[in-house]
């Protein structure tokens, strides 16, 4: 699969989307951006005014603070994928309405699924809900869940940060966590391949294998 005419296939089809209002108010669609490779995808909620006007996600002050983030954790920008829930900014940067989130599903879907990470940081609340429905970040932020193949890891949004000075250490510190827990998802994904191998060796079904 050519996972870069991929992805860039994605967003033609995020810069022409009508699914919605969003995009009778938009300036430019923010499809994301990084390496069709990236081991780690950040997802956060929807460009800002900023983001609109450049058409690149985490552009504004919360993008400046997202890049100090990775440079603490060992992470460079171009390595990783940084999009969001949704593609266009609700006007007056508002909250994301569940017919936006729809709409917009069905592409982040495919851009979790063409780059296939390891780990998927969700930041903020409407990120966090595609995998934990109902969940406080306040009691979950920086804590990883196995979910199919992958880890799943829910922070605060970045300009949670800006907003509100005491969560900038906690966030700091979460960000802190994720080349261990990196490193933690690559040899889980190596050990289930491992096993799997041997069951193919054995004449054994590998789909019909459950792990973690």
């Amino acid at each position: 699969m050519d996972l870069e005419k991929t992805l860039a296939t994605i967003e033609q089809e995020i810069q022409t989307c009508h699914k919605c209002l969003l995009s009778k108010s938009r300036k430019n669609t923010v499809p994301g951006e990084g390496s069709e490779h990236a081991e780690i995808i950040f997802i956060g909620e929807g460009p800002g005014f900023y983001e609109n006007e450049q058409g690149r996600p985490f552009v504004g002050q919360a993008g400046k603070f997202l890049d100090e983030l990775l440079e603490s954790a060992g992470l460079k920008r171009e390595k990783v994928y940084i999009t969001n829930v949704v593609k266009c900014r609700p006007p007056g940067n508002r909250e994301p309405q569940e017919d936006e989130l729809s709409a917009c599903a069905p592409f982040l879907e495919q851009q979790i699924a063409i780059i296939d990470p390891l780990v998927i940081v969700t930041l903020g609340r409407f990120s966090m809900a595609r995998y934990f429905k109902d969940a406080k970040i306040s009691r979950i932020h920086g804590q990883p869940s196995w979910n199919k193949g992958r880890y799943v890891v829910p922070m605060y949004h970045p300009a949670a940060g800006l907003h509100q000075a005491s969560l900038r250490p906690i966030i700091q510190r979460d960000f802190l966590k994720l080349p261990s827990m990196l490193e933690t998802a690559m040899k889980m994904k190596s050990s289930k391949h491992e096993v799997a191998d041997a069951h193919q060796q054995n004449g054994e079904d590998a789909t019909q294998l459950s792990f973690f």
